[in-house]
């Protein structure tokens, strides 16, 4: 698949640009994604809220899994949350784990401006039998 048609591809997901979320590099079974931490990404007692966390890990594997042109969905998916960031920069990094015809299974580890892991998401795919349809 070609980098920037992906790029392009998943600029359609409304709810990660809505939250400033972009997807800085994709190739097969492996993506990367920025936040770039805003008040509106802060919870009540002031860390980042899980769910912007959860968010940005998730477009990560969602590039990732579907890099090789077959839509592929989440079917599980398991969060560790290992410290509260207090940077201004969180950065997503998906990676592959398994993958058979069918279930695909990958790692996101998320990480800070100082590169301290912050979260870890483990996540399992189902491929569809639909190749992705770029405009």
């Amino acid at each position: 698949m070609n980098e920037d048609k992906l790029k392009k591809f998943f600029q359609r997901d409304r709810f990660a640009a809505y939250n400033g979320i972009t997807l800085e590099k994709v190739e097969p079974g492996y993506a990367v994604t920025k936040m770039v931490v805003t008040e509106n990404h802060l919870n009540g007692v002031d860390i980042i809220q899980g769910g912007a966390i959860f968010t940005l890990a998730d477009l990560a594997f969602a590039a990732a899994a579907n890099s090789y042109g077959q839509v592929t969905v989440g079917i599980n998916a398991n969060i560790s949350y290992f410290k509260a960031s207090s940077g201004k920069i969180l950065m997503a990094e998906a990676k592959e784990v398994s993958s058979s015809s069918k279930i695909a299974n990958y790692n996101v580890d998320v990480f800070n401006e100082k590169h301290e892991l912050i979260a870890r998401l483990t996540l399992m795919g189902y491929k569809k039998d639909k190749p992705i349809e770029f405009e």
